[in-house]
């Protein structure tokens, strides 16, 4: 399936067709303060595409089979850093009982982990958890280090990237959320933890959409 991407001028035009259908083109027009020749070809689009239904002598309605469509417009237009939450960080020597408190307490499916510098080194789930209490560790003594997933394994995002790059990296990777980093510019190897995506994230989002 092709989305089209709709500009900003058509969206509106949508949302007056669907407040007041049946409505001529002089009444869109009237509504946006342009001309009806400014508007011809957003409503030959609109029309085209199947958004919009134009009867003669009667106006235009709004058909809704391209719902999707928009739906789509909307998800790529927001980026990370829109829907990120905060992360919960702990250091790399925090020891293992520490972090399933702290895991639980902030109620996420993820602990990322930092070194003294806050540069990311780990991160760990709970699956990692449950692995390192079954298998009889001392989780009083033990450090998160000793069990966590290490760079170069980790899958990170960027506060600039699109929702949807985030959606795909989830969904290919199988995690349940990844963090948000800010990369030093002069040492590519330093990564600052500055939020959290997850599919809780996404999902809100879609919803937020998808009501609205």
């Amino acid at each position: 399936m092709i989305i089209i991407q709709l500009n900003q001028r058509q969206l509106k035009i949508i949302d007056i067709v669907k407040e007041n259908e049946p409505i001529t083109s002089e009444s869109i027009a009237a509504s946006l303060n342009v001309t009806r020749a400014t508007l011809r070809s957003d409503l030959a689009i609109l029309t085209m595409t199947g958004i919009l239904d134009a009867r003669p002598k009667v106006g235009y309605f709004y058909s809704g089979i391209n719902e999707l469509n928009l739906l789509g417009n909307k998800l790529k237009d927001k980026k990370v850093e829109d829907i990120m939450a905060m992360p919960i960080l702990l250091k790399k020597d925090t020891n293992i009982y520490e972090v399933i408190v702290n895991m639980f307490l902030s109620d996420v499916g993820s602990i990322f982990i930092i070194d003294d510098n806050e540069n990311l080194c780990g991160i760990v789930s709970r699956k990692d958890l449950l692995k390192a209490t079954i298998g009889g560790a001392d989780i009083n003594k033990m450090p998160i280090g000793m069990i966590m997933t290490r760079m170069p394994n980790i899958v990170t995002i960027n506060k600039e990237d699109d929702v949807l790059l985030g959606a795909r990296k989830i969904i290919e990777h199988e995690i349940d959320s990844m963090p948000v980093v800010e990369i030093d510019k002069e040492n590519q190897n330093y990564m600052k933890v500055i939020g959290r995506l997850s599919k809780t994230n996404i999902t809100k989002l879609f919803l937020e959409i998808a009501d609205n």
